[in-house]
């Protein structure tokens, strides 16, 4: 099999503590939010030197997947108070949704939002908070879920449960779809919304060659971005196929090791038949454990809630 082009950062920009998820607005200035609460504005892609981050909100929280709304606002999924909005021309944090079924909204991980206002967001763990998300990959009990959140409502339902840590999420160029990530089970699912197969779910790619995390589109036209956490790792597959009490025990352990991400990092962008389209990876980068992927001005932008800033690269060539 051919080796992939090399994802290689060209600088990086220095913002806080773990920019778990990145997105571009359409002046190619990048928002995400770091381990403090902060939802943070960054201008300036090209020069480290003269790039300026602003603070434009902060959560009290811990925010991960972002949103950003037509009208600028900006939905956050936040792993501690769950599902916001917050206006990002005065700094202003409404809470959205909390709760689901009477259950407390807890580590809500990504979210997307449909023309006519309904909302799809995903929880990657009902049984471990994000601090313990490693527990959850070695685990492997899928209590993940895909959510929505009607225009008006204040009350999110269930859409899909049983998810292996779902995560990032895409729509389809037609809105007739949804891109889910399960990052537990290397693989994205297509959830239907519109037409015959409505309401169904199927594999939209498999056996990736990493572990999913969040997912970005620029544009309606433009491909379904994949940002890889980590490669495969053999013994993880081979414990998923183990017994229950094993994996639980393992859990129990992985919890409480220490964790390094490796160096070895990856991003995919997938057509809307699920055909790869780019895959970038580099070995032994010293940028370590992509959560996000974006394009923005120019630039390809990695966030990671492992390092303490972005990094900028170079964009694939076209094809």
């Amino acid at each position: 099999m051919d080796r992939p082009p090399a994802l290689v950062p060209r600088h990086y920009i220095a913002m806080g503590r773990g920019p778990e998820d990145v997105v571009a607005d359409p002046r190619g200035r990048v928002l995400t939010g770091v381990a403090d609460g902060r939802i943070l504005r960054l201008d300036g892609l090209a020069d480290p030197v003269t790039a300026r981050t602003e603070v434009i909100a902060e959560t009290g929280g811990r925010p991960l997947g972002l949103e950003l709304l037509p009208d600028g606002d900006l939905l956050v999924c936040d792993a501690e108070r769950g599902l916001l909005r917050v206006d990002t021309g005065d700094g202003t944090v409404r809470i959205l949704a909390d709760s689901v079924a009477g259950e407390p909204l807890r580590f809500c991980s990504n979210v997307v939002a449909l023309s006519d206002g309904t909302v799809y967001f995903t929880v990657s763990s009902r049984r471990h908070p994000l601090e313990h998300w490693i527990g959850d990959i070695v685990e492997h009990v899928g209590t993940g879920r895909l959510l929505r959140l009607a225009p008006g409502d204040d009350t999110p339902e269930v859409v899909l449960d049983g998810l292996q840590f779902a995560n990032g999420l895409a729509v389809g160029a037609d809105e007739s779809f949804l891109v889910v990530a399960e990052t537990g089970a290397c693989r994205l699912l297509r959830h239907w919304l519109t037409g015959p197969e409505a309401g169904r779910s199927e594999p939209f790619a498999e056996n990736l060659p990493g572990m999913p995390d969040n997912l970005w589109r620029g544009a309606p036209d433009g491909p379904v971005w994949v940002a890889l956490a980590g490669p495969r790792v053999p013994p993880l597959d081979l414990l998923h196929r183990g017994a229950p009490a094993v994996r639980r025990a393992a859990a129990r352990v992985a919890v409480r090791a220490p964790f390094r991400p490796t160096g070895t990092i990856a991003v995919l962008a997938f057509d809307d038949e699920g055909r790869v389209i780019h895959h970038l990876a580099r070995r032994r980068s010293g940028y370590r454990m992509v959560t996000s992927v974006c394009e923005a001005n120019g630039h390809l932008v990695l966030g990671s809630i492992w390092e303490p800033g972005v990094a900028v690269c170079e964009p694939p060539a076209p094809k």
